[in-house]
């Protein structure tokens, strides 16, 4: 029994050796993603670029090239990174809170909400070519933000509250929010295609923008869950263990629920309904490097930026120049994993 134990909640500590192997496949990752896109800009030209900024040496790209490769494919792919992390890194956590496996960033009703929010926009949104911010974003991210909100609010009101409770006041909460999306849609038969082509995922970044749109909400939120994932750990151990050692178990997952839910509305906003990130990333990161949160979360982070680089990169570039949303990737990929992960563990899910 202790041996079970231990082995639930993980001892190891983040090695230097691990983060160093994590970020080196990053980099990796990262320097090969911008390397190769729709538009053939040559692999050693790109990298002659990228010398030729860090050196101030002659670039080998004319002034379009270098435009399409640092306006459009390197904040694309800074995007992935963000959206990945976030989503893996909240997966990670909401595993931790609600100590169930399968838990994923969209399990409070973020994913409905941001839905609906994205739905409103596409309708009602008046001309917004001259925003400096496009509505779709920003709606996506209130409704993210109060499908959460709905959801916690309906969780804590009923009697003897705790994550059970908020597991099905988050299904109820995304049933409603999605029936209303669905009436929404209803009113106005031309959006919806350009709704569902919301709702498939993708990263068709215009620039900066949307980097500088997430990245206020995903780096804070991301660095509270790598600091609180010791707490996560000694959760783990049970709510009356956690109180003998001076830890308030309702203040850390309040603490860990909003951080993971504000980086999950951020991620959601501008990439669409992306999903089974959060819960392939950090399964992978507990078969190769352990079950403790101290190692799943911060490893978590820097997988989801790998694995939604890689997925992007395939999404442009199989059938360019057309392009397969990001979902239809991340799905293919996610779906048969999550019938693993879920059959390893039915004896936990009863």
């Amino acid at each position: 029994m202790a041996a079970d134990k231990h082995a639930r909640t993980g001892t190891t500590r983040l090695t230097p050796g691990r983060l160093a192997v994590a970020t080196g496949v990053l980099a990796v990752v990262l320097v090969a993603a911008v390397c190769v896109g729709a538009a053939d800009l040559g692999w050693t030209n790109v990298l002659g670029e990228l010398w030729a900024q860090l050196s101030g040496a002659t670039s080998p790209l004319d002034q379009r090239d270098a435009d399409i490769l640092w306006q459009l494919r390197v904040p694309r792919v800074v995007l992935a990174c963000l959206v990945g992390a976030a989503l893996a890194s909240s997966g990670a956590a909401y595993q931790g809170v609600f100590r169930n496996p399968l838990a994923d960033p969209y399990l409070l009703g973020a994913a409905a909400g941001a839905g609906l929010g994205a739905t409103l926009a596409v309708v009602f949104a008046p001309d917004t070519r001259d925003w400096l911010i496009g509505p779709i974003p920003l709606a996506a991210f209130a409704g993210a933000l109060l499908g959460v909100s709905l959801t916690w609010a309906l969780g804590r009101s009923a009697s003897g509250a705790g994550t059970a409770i908020l597991l099905l006041a988050g299904v109820a909460v995304a049933a409603f929010l999605t029936s209303v999306q669905t009436f929404v849609q209803q009113l106005d038969t031309e959006s919806i295609k350009q709704v569902y082509t919301w709702m498939l995922g993708g990263l068709n970044t215009s620039g900066w923008q949307d980097v500088l749109i997430t990245l206020p909400y995903i780096v804070p939120a991301s660095i509270v869950l790598c600091l609180c994932s010791r707490l996560l750990d000694v959760l783990a151990l049970g709510d009356d263990e956690a109180g003998s050692l001076g830890i308030r178990p309702g203040r850390v997952r309040l603490l860990v629920l909003g951080a993971a839910s504000l980086a999950t509305a951020a991620a959601v906003s501008v990439s669409g309904l992306i999903g089974f990130v959060g819960i392939v990333v950090p399964h992978v990161v507990r078969l190769l490097a352990g079950a403790s949160y101290r190692v799943v979360v911060p490893l978590s982070l820097i997988g989801g930026a790998v694995f939604l680089v890689i997925a992007d990169q395939i999404a442009r570039t199989v059938i360019a120049p057309a392009e397969l949303p990001l979902g239809v990737i991340t799905a293919f990929t996610g779906a048969p994993f999550f019938v693993l992960v879920l059959r390893r563990n039915r004896g936990k899910l009863r």
